[in-house]
């Protein structure tokens, strides 16, 4: 006769975030995002630890509960669910310590990642020694070793460029500054095109290095694109090659940028009805061509919109050229003419040439991505903090209140990706969330809490980065990882296991670390930024003059303090434009710059 088996009942791991309500024992009360009180049981074996860097040690705090779990504190708890719903906490991830409420907010949190990313991507590319870009490989493996296909593609090359320029800009480690300029050489010597009969520069995709042999690769190999000439790959060439250029003023770089913007402008602009195409055809260069299949007369977010954040802000601070700023104005007229959508929460992506809706496109349909909404929010921010306008402000503040609603999980914390447009908004795909969509909800809610000075926003931020530090840095292998699951354990499947791909290149993660230290500093805690330069001795700076303000702040918010000049006490600088006029040298100069907050504004 067969033994009787006692049923085991049905359980489900999960997490659950939230602020301490009450911790008595071993029954703790957290108030979740969306504001639910969710019982959770603490057992014997229940672990604890707080939030850590890249590059920190395990900070175990299983004997400090009492002491940590302090009223309004954020947690993460993770444990079994049971079939009479009971929650047990097995592990609890703590974001504050002893001193900090918010241990991103330490001095220093991001600018310490940022060198970290710096080190594994250093490392994963070009080892210890030299560094030199005919090595570089488009896919990274999850631990940092290569992948075995060998095309060098343009647009992570550029991303690396930018995320190491970064990095030299918040450290001022020389190594990182000499990632960048190889990689700025390497593009302009392998990846562009010159025509100089137009007088614009084109970017090739890539190159196919396989046998040692350079092979272009003219069109896009990328599946919604392939064959074609994407508007994003050119805007993603020049993202560091500018922000590489902010640092040196490299004349090179600087006659490239103004090529290709001379290529959008006569081959991707639409004179007639305003904005960006997203495609055109390798031959004649027309966005009507038959042989865009579904692209051919189409607009989208990132032909119009990303010129913005990839490259045109960095451009406009490096050089204050008017007509930058009249650039970044068209696009921004264009996204609150006819984005918005009355209809749903999100706002429309993807155009027919009228600037009629295209709900049909390929993957997209009548779909909403997260963070295209959330990029378009702090964006729009910037924006208004040059040239105000009352559309800007209100659709920026219009998609940061009705988000969190649509797009935010309010029960384990972190944004998801695609959705349904449409109520109920259902996953399309899945409901993983991706490290890039939580760059955006980050760097929304901080832009606009150091803007407008509102604790809402601040709070969805610092939420928003408890999540992200939690769940996505490595601390095995390094780097953060592409992809989580809903309850934020890594997803190692595919493409989403590696560190670097045709979608992932160390751009989102430096540019998250480099904001979010501008913003959560300079405008949150009120505390001073030093940002590092290395202008040539040609650097091609208008009037000569190194501007150093981090981003598009609040005017009268920042000031610069002081200027070291290799070293030594520098005075010709303009405190209030945040401009060093640079000394006439033979050699290049290193510039460190020390921005402040302005007491009372």
């Amino acid at each position: 006769m067969a033994a009787e088996h006692t049923a085991v009942p049905h359980s489900y791991s999960d997490t659950t975030a939230g602020r301490v309500r009450s911790f008595t024992g071993d029954a703790l009360v957290l108030r979740t995002l969306d504001g639910r009180d969710v019982a959770l049981h603490l057992t014997g074996t229940t672990s604890a630890q707080v939030v850590r860097n890249l590059g920190e040690p395990y900070r175990d705090a299983t004997g400090r509960l009492a002491e940590l779990l302090r009223p309004d504190r954020l947690v993460f708890a993770h444990g079994p669910v049971y079939r009479d719903g009971r929650h047990q906490a097995a592990q609890l991830l703590l974001v504050g310590d002893e001193t900090e409420e918010h241990v991103f907010e330490r001095p220093g949190w991001w600018v310490d990642q940022l060198r970290e990313l710096a080190r594994f991507y250093r490392r994963a590319q070009f080892g210890a020694g030299e560094v030199d870009y005919a090595d570089y490989r488009t896919e990274i493996r999850l631990g940092g070793d290569k992948g075995g296909r060998h095309v060098q593609e343009t647009d992570t090359i550029s991303r690396l460029v930018y995320g190491m320029a970064s990095a030299y800009m918040l450290t001022g480690d020389e190594d990182f500054l000499t990632v960048a300029d190889r990689g700025s050489a390497y593009l302009r010597e392998h990846m562009r095109f010159v025509d100089r009969d137009l007088g614009v520069t084109y970017w090739y995709h890539g190159v196919d290095v396989d046998g040692g042999r350079e092979r272009k690769l003219f069109t896009s190999e990328f599946d919604d694109d392939y064959r074609a000439i994407p508007a994003y790959e050119q805007i993603y060439a020049l993202a560091g090659l500018v922000q590489n250029y902010r640092v040196t003023g490299d004349p090179a770089i600087k006659a490239d940028v103004d090529g290709t913007m001379r290529l959008f402008e006569r081959f991707f602009a639409d004179p007639v009805r305003g904005g960006y195409w997203s495609h055109v055809d390798p031959v004649d260069l027309s966005p009507h061509a038959a042989s865009l299949g579904p692209n051919r007369a189409r607009k989208n977010w990132n032909s119009v919109g990303d010129h913005a954040p990839a490259y045109l802000f960095n451009l406009y601070l490096a050089t204050g050229d008017e007509r930058h700023l009249d650039m970044l104005e068209h696009t921004f007229d264009m996204i609150v003419a006819h984005f918005p959508d009355r209809g749903t929460p999100f706002v429309q992506e993807r155009f027919h040439g009228d600037w009629t809706p295209d709900r049909e496109w390929g993957w997209q349909q009548d779909r909403a991505v997260v963070g295209h909404n959330l990029k378009i929010a702090w964006n729009l921010t910037r924006m208004n903090a040059v040239r105000a306008k009352y559309d800007y402000a209100r659709l920026a503040e219009t998609l940061a209140r009705t988000m969190p609603d649509v797009g935010r999980d309010g029960q384990r914390g972190g944004w998801y990706d695609l959705v349904q447009r449409q109520p109920p908004h259902d996953f399309v795909w899945h409901d993983r969330k991706a490290w890039w969509q939580q760059e955006q909800a980050i760097l929304a809610y901080l832009v606009l809490a150091g803007h407008r000075r509102s604790p809402e926003f601040l709070a969805h931020g610092r939420e928003a980065a408890a999540f992200y530090n939690a769940f996505f840095l490595d601390h095995d292998e390094g780097g953060v990882y592409f992809n989580v699951l809903n309850n934020g354990i890594p997803y190692l499947v595919g493409t989403e296991r590696l560190k670097g791909s045709h979608s992932m290149s160390m751009y989102h993660s430096a540019e998250l670390c480099y904001l979010a230290t501008a913003y959560t500093g300079l405008l949150v805690r009120g505390e001073p930024l030093e940002l590092w330069f290395k202008p040539r001795p040609d650097a091609d700076f208008p009037g000569r003059l190194l501007r150093v303000a981090p981003d598009v702040l609040p005017a009268g918010r920042v000031r610069l303090d002081g200027v070291l000049v290799d070293g030594e006490p520098y005075r010709d600088f303009d405190a209030g434009a945040m401009a060093v006029r640079l000394p006439d040298s033979a050699s290049a100069v290193t510039v460190r710059a020390r921005l402040v907050p302005v007491e009372g504004a």
